[in-house]
């Protein structure tokens, strides 16, 4: 443990350091390791702390007095907990095997520990005269501090070898050591925090580690204004810490509590204010639509009507389009519900104008999806200025990495002349040697699939910021898209178009049912019978031919149940044109079953598809189901889903599994996923292994002060537009390098 006569790093009062330019915010951002020393450092990265801010912010999960018995019934098997509990009884178990007249035989101490109500097995295991001393100094007290990991025995919560402290009537510790020290010392405050721990960390090594942290904060000025403090009725920062981790009260946790939510809130809220400021100054050509044009000739020959939602989510795009300020705007609709129409009817809108427009996929098995789809809706009107067609068509381009040389050297020139005025790509619609003749709209499909410098490289193109449409098809929960998306405008599609039929999806338990496993495989080939088409997913490639990835699934069907069908097979590690190929083969009807990894997730459109069998369907998250399910039952045919796991039926991957057969209403599911899996991954800060701005924050929870945060910050920006004020300079910037381009968009 470090030296705490000698901290390694103390601002209190002189230059803020490492670029920051308030105290608070150089003293939170020193790593771990200038506080807790290297070794202990390490071991904090299983929590994900980094900096003595993250240490800072590792919270209490429960708090008890000094002399509170802790509820038993909260324990959750897999923690590392603190639990104070009286001893109910011991026994010591002799091992009847041993050889006899041996000195030492083996034991073990069962002892049961009680807090009034429930009852918690504790077990030590040692010789006799081990066990014995146990027994004598467990009986020596009152009541003892347990520290250990919840384990479970018979489905009952145990405990085995904890390290333990026994406290006499008044409190003190009987008998005495450095580690009984420490643990004991859990018990002196009015309040005691017990802390989500590790092996390697116990709550009170914990305690000790934040107390050294606590040590090193200097009296440095509050990082806000004293007006927001006021407006936000927050206390200030210094006691925000000790509140929450040195408490007199309860009431000085929530107070504490509050004062870090606000922070993160209004950190993020701030971030978002200031972006929707510097775009309200860009400048963008206004795009206003004009009649008897490209749109209006394309919307003449639609074989079908638009559905209300599509049409009042188009009004909302043309009116941004028509400004002189860069639209921007996240559309998000339910799979199936026309998110593409909607995209294409307003890039036709600025061809109107003159100007080009971009639609960027994160694949090229979705790039050649949208150029097929967009093609075949416009027919004549998107084959360019060619010898019969009509005066208002424009040229649509494809471009991708796997686009020939010849071929994407007469692309670029068409997209530099404005010859192209539809432009579809990928990736390689990044690159620096591409230039466009006048750029007025970016649309993004997919946008978690991009970093917020790849969209800047596209949208920096132009003296005028170009109009920009953000399309997902992952539903996003209000209290998401307050949070992450606070700079977009956003326009929901939830009404599907007529003509898509129904999907029925059903949960198979593969470890207690297995021939109902054998069953869906008779379902998939009486459906390829009848002429149609099957998706088979499964979690991952297997490229060592392991069981229950795409290459193994492969070999057992073709040369089991399905040996009579056309397999193919689809994962990431492919060539791109070997891709391209065998999806286009699996578009053709040339293939039966296409079994594939998650790389048919969104925007793949086959309606001759009517069924999806998902292998070891419980390592997926409920929103990636729910866009896997999306790509059957797109045409006339109903759906079948089937979602095969050996999954245990208590667990919450079935509470998952059974979600997703129970509805189609993918808000509904984006509520419950938010639920299960929390910000981390739902932002993508998790998945990435990096530090999230969102530690404490639960945007389902604190919905409210999110938008309380909201109103602070835009009237920040009021007060201060160009963000002199140091506090506000220095969140903003923490905000952007936490994200990391993960996921906060950018104008």
């Amino acid at each position: 443990m470090p030296d705490l006569s000698e901290p390694p790093f103390r601002i209190g009062g002189v230059e803020p350091l490492n670029g920051w330019r308030t105290a608070a915010f150089a003293e939170l951002n020193a790593a771990a390791d200038s506080v807790l020393g290297a070794k202990t450092a390490k071991e904090f990265a299983a929590l994900r702390v980094e900096t003595v801010g993250d240490l800072l912010r590792h919270l209490p999960r429960h708090y008890l007095s000094g002399t509170e018995l802790t509820d038993l019934a909260t324990l959750e098997e897999g923690e590392h907990v603190a639990v104070m509990a009286k001893v109910a009884s011991t026994d010591i178990k002799r091992n009847q095997s041993a050889p006899t007249g041996r000195r030492r035989s083996s034991a073990r101490l069962e002892v049961v520990l009680t807090d009034g109500k429930g009852r918690l097995r504790v077990t030590f295991f040692g010789n006799d005269h081990v066990v014995g001393w146990w027994q004598a100094q467990l009986r020596m007290g009152v009541r003892g501090i347990f520290v250990g990991k919840v384990g479970s025995f018979q489905n009952q919560p145990q405990m085995t070898h904890p390290a333990f402290v026994m406290l006499d009537a008044a409190g003190k510790v009987v008998g005495h050591s450095e580690e009984k020290e420490r643990i004991a010392e859990l018990s002196r405050s009015g309040i005691v925090g017990l802390y989500p721990a590790t092996a390697k960390l116990p709550t009170w090594k914990i305690a000790e580690c934040v107390r050294f942290a606590l040590a090193t904060l200097g009296q440095t000025e509050d990082p806000w204004p004293a007006w927001v403090l006021d407006r936000s009725g927050v206390c200030g920062h210094a006691d925000a810490f000790a509140f929450v981790h040195r408490p007199g009260s309860l009431g000085e946790v929530e107070t504490g509590r509050r004062r870090l939510l606000f922070d993160e809130a209004f950190a993020t809220q701030l971030t978002m204010a200031y972006r929707r400021a510097d775009n309200a100054r860009q400048s963008a050509g206004p795009r206003v639509r004009r009649p008897d044009g490209l749109l209006d000739a394309f919307d003449a020959r639609l074989p079908f009507r638009l559905t209300d939602g599509q049409a009042e989510v188009g009004e909302e795009i043309f009116a941004d389009l028509a400004r002189h300020q860069p639209m921007q705007r996240l559309l998000q609709g339910e799979v199936g519900s026309g998110k593409t129409l909607v995209a294409l009817r307003a890039m036709l809108a600025v061809v109107d104008t003159g100007g080009q427009a971009v639609l960027i996929a994160p694949t090229e098995v979705l790039a050649q999806q949208h150029h097929a789809t967009i093609t075949g809706l416009l027919g004549e009107l998107g084959r360019g200025r060619v010898l019969g067609a009509p005066d208002a068509a424009t040229d649509v381009v494809l471009l991708t990495g796997s686009t020939p040389s010849a071929q994407r050297r007469a692309t670029l020139l068409k997209i530099a002349s404005g010859e192209a005025g539809l432009v579809i790509g990928t990736h390689a619609l990044l690159a620096d040697q591409i230039s466009f003749a006048d750029l007025g709209l970016v649309v993004v499909d997919e946008q978690h699939r991009f970093g917020v410098e790849q969209r800047a490289r596209l949208t920096d193109r132009s003296a005028s910021k170009p109009h920009v449409l953000v399309l997902t098809a992952t539903p996003i929960p209000r209290s998401v898209a307050m949070t992450v998306f606070g700079d977009l405008s956003v326009s929901t599609l939830t009404e599907i178009p007529g003509g898509r039929a129904e999907v029925t999806t059903t949960v198979v338990n593969g470890l207690t049912r297995p021939t109902w496993v054998e069953r869906a495989w008779e379902r998939v080939d009486e459906e390829v019978a009848q002429g149609r088409q099957v998706f088979v997913v499964a979690p991952r490639i297997g490229a060592d031919g392991s069981p229950g990835g795409v290459l193994w699934l492969t070999e057992r069907l073709a040369l089991g149940p399905l040996e009579r069908r056309r397999l193919a097979v689809l994962h990431g590690q492919m060539a791109a044109d070997a891709k391209e190929a065998t999806m286009a083969a699996f578009v053709a009807g040339e293939v039966d079953v296409l079994v594939s990894t998650t790389i048919i997730e969104v925007g793949v459109d086959v309606p001759n598809a009517s069924m999806m069998v998902i292998w070891d369907a419980d390592r997926f998250g409920i929103s990636q189901l729910h866009q896997l399910r999306g790509r059957i039952g797109r045409g006339e045919h109903p759906g079948v889903c089937l979602l095969i796991s050996n999954a245990d039926p208590q667990s919450d991957a079935w509470v998952r599994l059974s979600a997703v057969a129970g509805t189609r209403d993918g808000f509904a599911l984006a509520e419950l996923d938010l639920a299960q899996r929390r910000e981390g991954d739902v932002l993508g800060a998790h998945q990435s292994g990096g530090r999230s701005t969102l530690r404490l924050l639960r945007v389902l929870d604190h919905a409210d002060l999110i938008d309380a945060a909201r109103g602070v910050a835009d009237e920040a920006v009021v007060r201060d537009p160009e963000c002199a004020t140091p506090g506000f300079a220095d969140a903003v910037a923490q905000t952007n390098l936490l994200a990391g381009g993960e996921w906060i968009e950018r104008a």
